[in-house]
Formats: structure tokens, C-alpha cells, sequence
């Protein structure tokens, strides 16, 4: 019976979204190369996979509005990161542990285990005394039609844990047993708890892997936790944290014990704009990261959840991202490769003198590209380099992200983007004067990403902007100085909708 109660509450989303998605992706702020789900609104990255030889996204999906609402997993496959097949729904609300209006089937991930796929997820459901959250187990012979487990939930939250604090697992396999990484909280502070399986349905509980003792917030969601060169990474976005988003801990993991020790922490992306990442290997080896190109802070202030409510969706992915670690034990994440593969109208110029009148630069329709460039400080004189993005002049309407030379600072400002929009993003900008500044900028219809110094810093930020605004510029602020642009690339990016 519970398989045929989750095909029919799948079966009514499925209608909906056939009924719906074609008048939903004329919006005008629709993504063109970014993944997005068909209609209304998705957020979190699930389940990230490479399972016979295709990319699998699973993703939280309300199919019946642009805002958050009762949990599905929607699913999609690509077998080059950029192109996505849209299949039935994954996991849809329709058991006790599982279906409410404001629960159903949270974030989690997905294993192999004898050729089958499993996902992992968090079923959260109120019967009266407040949100339950569990986690519980669903697998697929073919991974496109998934069957719940009969004995779920696999895991309860422990007796000292808040119910509704208790989400988000991912798991790995390790020398024939499975392992799981769960956020909670004790206390009041984040816990991230380990758990051990022989076959994914009985756990044992082995210890808490890492705590907050206050200092990182109250809460990690979606924790990640991976193998990278001789060292393990601990990532999450934390709650209570004020601008930080999603974070990385670095150090050693003892199997025996349970516990991670780390030494170094650092921000996977200072943008406002990139929550809840997780990360795979795929078919070559690399480790990919994939977030959701959004977050929370911003939404309860807002009555209609931003622009592209109104057009019936909400939420993308940021682009696929690979990480790396560097020598100094820092992460590096860049662009995946296969996105160059929708570089279209290359445009390159050998040098570029900056001064403080605009020099335009050339990258398609100025709304849909990439341009690359390097700043080189030798030949730099100037305080600041301004870069201005999805410019339109007749209305005053830009993006000012700033290069500030004289106090090692990098800043977004989107408060001029969309007339909507609000909020200056900042980082650390490391300067030298000996070395050149890489930099690499990714735009889309509503969002712009941009990578610095080989993605040691990156900023994610959406910009609701409209066809118009598609001038690009860089010039210096109120400065007598020159900023030296060498080897600026501009490329158009078509549209993998189409």
C-alpha cells in the first residue's frame, strides 16, 4: 500500500507540472543555463550521484507553487553537467513519518549498493506535539522509480536532541560499511552526529563527529563530509551565523573513534546566494560541488518571495563546481569544465588601460555570458577597479563589484541591480603587487557568479535584471590611477533550455 500511496500523490505533481511548466518557463527572469526546476520552487541539491554513467540531481521541489511548501524530491540526469532530462518524480510525501503540509521528504543524499540506488532522506511530519524529523531509506533498480523501505524511519532523533533539529544526512561507503553524517543540536549549538551501517537499514550510533560550542551557530544543514588528498573535509551551511552561508572545516578523521579534528576553516562562497552544496564523485575522479543559488535570510521580509514568484518558480543551482584543495589545506572550488562548452562569440583583447571614464567590454548579449580577464598589479596604480555589471545608464540600474586595491577588500553591490534586490557582499582580497589577480565572471538571466584567483574566493549573488541591462564596464573610483587589464576574454552562453 505505500508504494501505490506515494505513485499517487507523484502522479497528481506529475499532472500539474505538465499543465503548468509551459506558461511558467516564458518568465521573464528564467534561467538560460543554469538548472532549474520545471515550475515552482525548488532549493536544496540532493542526492548528487554519477549512477551508469549519467548525472543524477535530486532536488527539494514544492511542483505546485514558487514557494516553499510540502516536500518532493525532483530528479533530472545529464550525461554532461550542462543539458538535463527531466524525470518522474523521485519521492513524494505519503507516509506517517513523511506527509505534512509543512514537512515531507527533506534533503538527504544517495549510495550504491549491489548495482541498486538508494537515497537517504529526512521524513518530517507533526501529529500534534510538533515536528518529527526521521530518517529513512528508499531504493531503485533502474534509479528513476524509487520504493520506500517497509520498516522506515531507519534512524530517530537520540532522546537529548530537539525533534525538529535532527536533518540532512549524507552517506559513504567505507571498507563494506556505509557511514552517514547527520546535522543536530544540542544544547542549543549545531552537532554534526556519525552513524555506521553494514546494509543502510540498521544504524548504530558511533558519536558526535564535530560540535559548535556557540562559535559556529545553532544549527548545520546539509553537512558534507569527504575524503580530499591525505586530509577529510567538514562543510555545511550553518544557522546563526549571520552572513556566512556555507563553510569548510579541514583536518583528520579517525574511523575508529568517529571524531574529526580540524585545523583549518574557511568560506566556500561569500555571496549571498549559495546554500546547502553537496558534493560527489563523478566517472573522472573529480569531486564536484553543486548548491542551491539561494538562501533563507532574505524571505521571511518579503510577502511575495522575491521577483520570480510571481512568475510561478523559485530557486536554481549555482553552476557545477570542482573542488580542490591547495597546499595550504584551503579549498578551491571553479567552474566545471563542461560549462565552457556553451562559450559562443569569443571576443579577446590582449590589454585593457582602466581609468576612471567607463571602457565597455564585450561578452554576447551582455546578459547570458563569461569574461575572464587577469589584473596586473605591476601596471596598477589606481586604488580601486570597479566592475560593472547588467548596466543599463537610461535607468541607473547596475552591479558594482569592486576591486579595492588599498584596503584588500572585494565587495558586490547589487542594491542598484533590480530595484529590488539589497545587500554588499565582502571577502578578503589578497594583493600583491609582484603577481597578477585572476578573475573569471559567470552571468545569467537572474544571477551572477564570479571566481577569483582560481576560485580561492568566490562571490554567488542573484540580480533579478531584465533584457536591458546589458552593459558591461570596468574604470576606476574617483582615482588618478590606471588599473592594467592583459588576456580579457568575453564569451556569449547559450541557452541548454533550448
Amino acid at each position: 500500500m505505500s508504494f501505490e500511496l506515494m505513485q499517487a500523490s507523484i502522479k497528481k505533481a506529475e499532472k500539474y507540472i505538465s499543465e503548468n511548466a509551459p506558461q511558467v518557463q516564458k518568465g521573464k527572469y528564467r534561467q538560460r543555463y543554469h538548472f532549474m526546476g520545471q515550475c515552482g520552487w525548488i532549493n536544496d541539491p540532493n542526492g548528487l550521484i554519477y549512477f551508469k554513467g549519467q548525472y543524477h540531481f535530486f532536488y527539494q521541489f514544492n511542483p505546485y507553487s514558487g514557494f516553499w511548501s510540502q516536500m518532493y524530491w525532483g530528479h533530472a540526469v545529464s550525461s554532461d553537467l550542462v543539458h538535463w532530462t527531466y524525470l518522474p518524480i523521485a519521492l513524494g510525501p505519503s507516509e506517517e513519518y513523511d506527509n505534512h503540509p509543512e514537512g515531507g521528504c527533506f534533503s538527504g543524499s544517495a549510495v550504491i549498493k549491489d548495482d541498486k540506488l538508494y537515497l537517504i532522506y529526512t521524513g518530517t511530519a507533526n501529529h500534534g506535539n510538533g515536528f518529527v524529523q526521521t530518517q529513512n531509506v528508499a531504493f531503485s533498480e533502474d534509479g528513476i522509480h524509487f520504493t520506500k523501505y517497509e520498516n522506515n524511519p531507519v534512524i530517530l532523533p537520540p532522546a537529548d536532541v530537539p525533534t525538529d533539529y535532527f536533518r540532512d544526512p549524507k552517506v559513504w561507503e567505507h571498507d563494506g560499511s556505509y557511514y552517514l553524517v547527520c546535522g543536530a543540536q544540542r544544547g542549543g549549538c549545531a552537532q554534526a552526529l556519525l552513524y555506521k551501517s553494514k546494509d543502510l537499514y540498521h544504524w548504530q550510533y558511533v558519536n558526535v563527529l564535530l560540535e559548535s560550542r556557540g562559535e559556529w551557530g545553532y544549527m548545520w544543514e546539509c553537512p558534507d563530509f569527504f575524503p580530499m588528498k591525505d586530509k577529510w573535509v567538514f562543510m555545511c551551511s550553518p544557522m546563526g551565523c549571520k552572513e556566512r552561508t556555507t563553510v569548510y572545516f579541514v583536518g583528520d578523521f579517525d574511523y575508529h573513534t568517529g571524531k574529526f579534528f580540524y585545523t583549518v576553516t574557511g568560506e566556500l562562497d561569500w555571496g549571498f546566494d549559495f546554500y546547502a552544496p553537496q558534493t560527489f564523485v563523478d566517472g573522472n575522479g573529480r569531486r564536484l560541488m553543486v548548491g542551491w543559488a539561494n538562501e533563507w535570510d532574505w524571505m521571511p521580509f518579503w510577502k511575495d518571495w522575491g521577483p520570480t514568484y510571481q512568475e510561478g518558480w523559485c530557486g536554481s543551482f549555482g553552476i557545477p563546481r570542482e573542488v580542490k584543495m591547495n597546499d595550504d589545506l584551503t579549498l578551491s572550488t571553479t567552474p566545471a569544465q563542461e560549462i565552457m562548452s556553451l562559450r559562443t562569440n569569443p571576443a579577446h583583447v590582449d590589454r585593457v588601460r582602466v581609468d576612471h571614464a567607463e571602457t565597455r567590454l564585450l561578452a554576447g548579449d551582455g546578459i547570458a555570458f563569461n569574461v575572464n580577464f587577469k589584473i596586473d598589479m605591476q601596471n596598477t596604480t589606481a586604488r580601486q577597479l570597479q566592475l560593472l555589471l547588467r548596466v543599463d545608464n537610461a535607468r541607473g540600474l547596475e552591479v558594482v563589484c569592486s576591486f579595492d586595491f588599498a584596503h584588500s577588500e572585494f565587495r558586490i553591490d547589487r542594491s542598484k541591480g533590480d530595484n529590488w534586490s539589497k545587500g554588499i557582499s565582502r571577502s578578503p582580497l589578497k594583493i600583491d603587487k609582484n603577481t597578477m589577480i585572476d578573475v573569471e565572471i559567470f552571468s545569467d538571466q537572474s544571477s551572477v557568479e564570479i571566481f577569483i584567483n582560481k576560485g580561492r574566493i568566490v562571490h554567488s549573488m542573484n540580480i533579478f535584471a531584465d533584457d536591458h541591462q546589458s552593459g558591461i564596464f570596468v574604470k576606476t573610483a574617483n582615482d588618478d590611477g590606471i588599473v592594467t587589464l592583459r588576456d580579457v576574454n568575453g564569451y556569449g552562453l547559450k541557452s541548454c533550455f533550448e
